[in-house]
């Protein structure tokens, strides 16, 4: 079974002060679908809220396809992916623009309705990509795809029923949702999820009992900074960080306060989790581990060839295995030219591999593969560096054209008190040459998609303080002297 059993009464999920055990989450989520059997698809309003975790696993119990819509989606976005989807039916708050009949989901309602186990084969989750180049795309994951990653990752990060797994991540994303939700489920430890993802809400429950939490580089930053609340996190067993590089300086704050520093792992919408570092694995920050089993990886460069695996070379990462998803939804063309023609998918991410197979991620191949000088440049290795100046809250760093570079490295920071030049003598103690920023652009915000993601082709114009030529400081020049 996909879930796990639903006997039992301990805590199932708790999510803000709306809590269900086992036996009465799966009642409750019976009822749904005893509503929507048949249905094509459902939509999800994704909101954090333990109906939605009800109206999540009624579609599971069903054998429906269920379709999360970010609960913050516009009214453009929110019609297109119910309509892409073929949803049938929407599970939770009316909202605006959409088009089928909505059901409600009542936590207290409960039924003993029950369908045979569908196959594992069967869609389980159609979920939607942040569409940074068109409309978003539904990737079609099976049942079996997501039943595989959440038993590697148990195994991976010795998930078992003695845990309690605390985050307030988004329940419309893979980490949130997949991991978040499904994972609890199937492996049977208690969910608490805290609505957000505050410093003094991981606090409080790790002070009743959370044993392994789950969350982004910014909310690890938050609890680092707030020492109260990273202190309280001595008791943990496990944290958990992903979908981008943790800065060390937060890592290192984790550390100092609560004795702990998170594993990180890497994965995207159409793969879910694909690397991670093991539990038992010393702490490397930056670096997100190892293939879990049943997957392979490998790197290649933009016109085909093999990057060795020796810590340095930039290629893209491909990986395959258990799971992958089946590709998007009705879009064919764009399926087929997602995959090798050996079968391997194509990421689309820059990573570097060690010879003990850990990878590191370096950006999008698309922007943050910078070539300067006749080297290669990840993006997100530079970012990381940068984000370790105390005065560096965000940052985000391209190519941009230069006649004698070809492409120089340019930094958009965001911060308090940033100067410039200071930043880039920072750079210079932690970035080899042709690594370090020529420029340094201190902005107010860095542009981001409706997902949240920054959005790197926007950078160069708009309101900007003037830029400073780090040339000199920073050094750096083709020779890689």
């Amino acid at each position: 079974m996909l879930l796990g059993a639903g006997a039992g009464e301990g805590l199932a999920a708790r999510v803000g002060d709306e809590e269900l055990d086992r036996g009465g989450l799966w009642s409750a989520a019976a009822a749904v679908a005893e509503r929507i059997t048949g249905a094509e698809a459902v939509a999800v309003h994704g909101e954090a809220s333990l109906s939605t975790v009800v109206a999540v696993v009624g579609g599971l119990l069903a054998g429906v396809p269920v379709v999360p819509v970010p609960a913050d989606a516009g009214t453009a976005e929110r019609r297109h992916i119910v309509r892409d989807s073929g949803a049938a039916l929407w599970l939770g708050t009316p909202q605006d623009g959409v088009g089928p009949p909505a059901v409600p989901v009542n936590p207290a309602e409960r039924s003993s309705y029950t369908v045979p186990e569908p196959p594992a084969e069967a869609t389980a989750l159609v979920m939607y990509t942040s569409g940074t180049t068109g409309p978003p795309k539904g990737a079609v994951l099976s049942r079996r795809a997501v039943a595989a990653d959440l038993d590697a990752l148990a195994d991976a990060w010795d998930w078992t029923p003695d845990d309690v797994l605390v985050h307030g991540l988004p329940l419309f994303h893979v980490h949130g949702l997949v991991l978040g939700v499904l994972g609890a489920l199937r492996v049977g430890s208690p969910l608490v999820h805290t609505v957000r993802p505050s410093p003094a809400a991981y606090a409080a429950a790790a002070e009743a009992g959370g044993t392994l939490f789950f969350g982004v580089p910014t909310v690890w930053s938050r609890v680092s900074r707030d020492p109260g609340s990273a202190r309280a996190l001595a008791g943990a067993r496990l944290l958990v960080s992903g979908s981008a590089p943790l800065p060390d300086t937060v890592a290192e704050g984790l550390r100092a306060a609560s004795g702990h520093s998170p594993v990180e792992r890497y994965g995207m919408t159409e793969t879910l989790i694909t690397v991670a570092a093991r539990a038992d694995a010393p702490r490397r920050t930056g670096w997100v581990g190892t293939a879990l089993p049943g997957l392979e990886s490998r790197l290649r460069y933009e016109h085909g060839g093999t990057v060795p695996s020796d810590g340095e070379g930039i290629g893209e990462l491909q990986i395959r295995g258990a799971t992958l998803f089946d590709g998007y939804l009705g879009l064919p063309e764009a399926t087929a030219a997602a995959w090798t023609d050996d079968g391997w998918f194509r990421t689309g991410d820059a990573a570097v591999r060690g010879e003990d197979g850990w990878h590191r991620i370096a950006g999008r191949m698309s922007v943050d593969m910078i070539k300067t000088g006749g080297y290669r440049v990840g993006a997100g290795e530079v970012e990381a560096a940068l984000l370790g100046h105390p005065s560096v809250h965000e940052a985000a760093v391209v190519g941009e054209a230069d006649d004698d570079l070809g492409q120089r490295v340019v930094a958009y920071l965001v911060g308090d008190g940033i100067e410039p030049g200071a930043v880039i003598d920072f750079a210079t103690a932690h970035l080899s040459v042709h690594k370090r920023p020529r420029e340094v652009r201190v902005v107010d915000a860095l542009p981001r998609n409706a997902m949240g993601k920054i959005q790197k082709k926007l950078l160069g114009g708009g309101r900007r303080r003037p830029p400073v030529n780090g040339a000199g400081t920073a050094g750096g020049g083709g020779d890689g002297s």
